[in-house]
């Protein structure tokens, strides 16, 4: 029921009344069941008889373009579809109608119940350079068998047959990415293939351990995955259209042209900075280059999107080393986290800025798709989204998780509104609810968290089945000298474990560190997450009766210069840092001898930083640090990436 009492079934029906009488009075040539033999148009006429169903009006939409659309979607782009398509390898053609054509065969009643009773059975395989887990439905329900990508190594089962390489990719845009593969390292190569094997197959992704040097490489591997999906569905449109303003009967199958979503937006990418954005622009605009290309508002995107005009950016002009790589990488550019743009692909060009209803694409942080979707009181341009791309999921839990998940309940939801659809276009899927079973979800990490893990497990229902890249750990190395010691406590639920940790600290870890002459001084406390960092805050400002200095996320520059004057010189015995103040300022502190981690970080970099900046000062050797890790079971992913994946059942064993 919805928030007027209707089911979806009444609502649905209501929106087809209302288009019903809608066509009776526009008379579009796309709409009518019996059109008349279409006339020979000229170019800029013909150019309308193809657009979207869903489209605005094109010459409104672009008055303010530089190039003219009409000329960009002629007639001659529907007749080179045709002929291209002849050219084309069945893998390539098959691998969009097999999982989002009109009667997809993966999507039955035993895979809809499998996914939803979390019944799907698990493989690990080795897909080229990647180390997969892999989730697939039953048996039954499998993909026909297809050829697997060059890098995906026999021997992994079930997914065999899921696997499809880079002959699945059309070969317009595959050709152009693999002379430029030819230029590039052959490991960046092997990993763009594998991801593309597993990708072109339509399986959801997860990479929890994506890293910095070969995220540039993941971009475009998935930017092309979009653009060929965005390209395949746009031709399907195309050539429907012209085979209905050709028909002169009935066409027998009912389901020949249903070939669209309730709404056009079909790829969605959440992204946490607009540097991100005009990142993951370049990717895609590598796949369409000048001159048969225009990318129309580019000048816009980059002043909107990048540094203003003269504006020194301080990490790249910085000498090297002197901030971390990984910081770099993300804080690099502009990191305004309040953004969204849509982006309309045609054959020939590329544009910014397209209004929500009339785009392919939607490039957004989760709270600039919040704010829209409060603002508009709908979030019907979800409601068709088919690509799903999570980029930076570490960066986005240091921001605001909740974002991400308010976004993700509104995907793939009926729309309230018909925005002009044509019901007999739409496919039967979107119509019967079910099109959040074949949305392909992409997640990419630097590292899994528990929310990350979860949102995987619960919220992806992809019936092609899901594969998650695991990586084995290493083990932070620390020098022997320094006196380190994982301190743990009982927890039987999750749900206990804030309590659990801070009754343990109050009451068992913290006393002790009082008594010791050592230890009560020159001492930095580490709190991961931010809830917890206001408990410790208010139990030293109320109870604790020892001197401090705090470094949150919300600290001015006055204030952290002061704090850290403070701890410094010794008028502080304490540091307080959240993890999100060090994600944002990575400052080096000075005057640590102890450090006390009120849980393991969720950064494993963040670990050995902390470690290391007892000898920034002069004279400070190994046996004057000591480290104390306050942990429980439900710290298994921060825990691993500090002891190693080797290690870490040694320390689980025990609890």
């Amino acid at each position: 029921m919805d928030d007027d009492g209707n089911t979806p079934t009444t609502r649905l029906l209501t929106l087809l009344n209302v288009s019903a009488l809608k066509l009776k009075k526009r008379k579009h040539p796309d709409f009518d069941p019996l059109p008349a033999p279409a006339p020979k148009l000229n170019k800029k006429r013909k150019a309308q008889s193809i657009a979207f169903a869903t489209d605005p009006n094109p010459r409104e939409e672009n008055k303010d373009a530089d190039v003219d659309v009409d000329a960009e979607e002629d007639g001659q782009d529907a007749e080179d579809e045709d002929a291209v398509d002849e050219d084309e390898p069945a893998a390539a053609l098959d691998s969009y109608e097999s999982h989002f054509g009109p009667n997809p065969r993966i999507l039955t009643q035993a895979a809809r119940t499998a996914v939803d009773q979390r019944q799907c059975k698990s493989c690990r395989a080795q897909v080229g350079t990647l180390s997969v887990v892999a989730s697939l439905p039953p048996a039954e329900t499998s993909l026909p068998s297809a050829e697997a990508g060059a890098d995906a190594k026999p021997g992994a089962g079930p997914l065999d047959a899921k696997l499809r390489g880079k002959t699945a990719v059309l070969e317009r845009l595959r050709t152009p990415f693999e002379a430029r593969q030819a230029k590039q390292p052959p490991e960046e190569t092997k990993f763009q293939n594998a991801l593309l094997s597993i990708l072109c197959g339509h399986l959801d992704l997860y990479h929890t351990a994506l890293p910095t040097e070969l995220h540039r490489s993941a971009r475009e591997a998935i930017a092309l995955h979009a653009l060929d999906h965005i390209t395949k569905k746009r031709r399907r449109i195309l050539k429907n259209n012209d085979r209905r303003s050709h028909a002169t009967a009935p066409d027998d199958d009912t389901t020949a042209t249903t070939d669209q979503g309730f709404t056009r937006p079909s790829v969605l990418l959440l992204l946490p900075f607009r540097s991100s954005a005009l990142a993951w622009l370049a990717a895609l605009t590598t796949h369409t280059p000048p001159p048969h290309y225009q990318i129309e508002n580019h000048a816009r995107f980059v002043a909107e999107y990048g540094l203003p005009p003269g504006a020194v950016d301080k990490l790249t002009d910085a000498p090297t080393g002197t901030y971390p790589n990984d910081h770099v990488a993300t804080f690099a550019g502009n990191v305004d986290d309040n953004f969204r743009v849509g982006v309309k692909m045609t054959r020939k060009s590329v544009k910014l800025f397209a209004e929500f209803y009339g785009c392919d694409l939607i490039l957004a942080s989760p709270l600039g798709l919040r704010m829209s979707i409060e603002k508009e009181g709908n979030a019907d341009f979800l409601s068709s989204v088919e690509v799903l791309v999570v980029d930076q999921m570490d960066a986005l839990s240091m921001q605001n998780w909740d974002h991400v998940q308010f976004v993700l309940s509104h995907m793939n939801k009926l729309p309230k509104d018909s925005h002009d659809a044509d019901f007999s276009r739409i496919k039967p899927w979107y119509l019967d609810g079910h099109s959040a079973y074949l949305r392909q979800s992409i997640l990419l990490s630097a590292f899994e968290t528990p929310e990350t893990r979860s949102l995987y497990n619960q919220s992806l229902m992809n019936v092609a089945g899901k594969a998650r890249v695991e990586k084995s750990w290493p083990a932070i190395q620390v020098p022997a000298s320094i006196d380190q010691l994982f301190v743990s406590f009982d927890c039987a639920s999750p749900k206990d474990e804030p309590e659990k940790r801070f009754n343990y600290f109050t009451t068992q870890l913290f006393p002790k560190i009082l008594k010791s002459a050592v230890q009560s001084s020159n001492t930095a406390i580490f709190v991961p997450s931010s809830l917890d960092f206001i408990r410790v805050h208010n139990y030293f400002r109320k109870h604790a009766g020892v001197s401090f200095a705090v470094l949150s996320e919300y600290s001015t520059n006055q204030d952290i210069s002061r704090a850290r004057q403070a701890f410094f010189t010794a008028k502080a015995s304490f540091l307080l840092i959240s993890e999100r103040f060090h994600f944002y300022r990575r400052y080096k502190i000075r005057g640590i001898r102890n450090v006390l981690f009120y849980g393991p970080p969720d950064h494993p970099q963040f670990f050995s930083e902390f470690l290391s900046y007892p000898f920034l000062d002069d004279g400070v050797d190994g046996v004057d640090v000591c480290v104390r890790v306050l942990w429980c079971r439900y710290d298994r992913f921060r825990l691993e990436r500090i002891v190693g994946t080797k290690g870490i059942g040694a320390f689980l064993d025990g609890v």
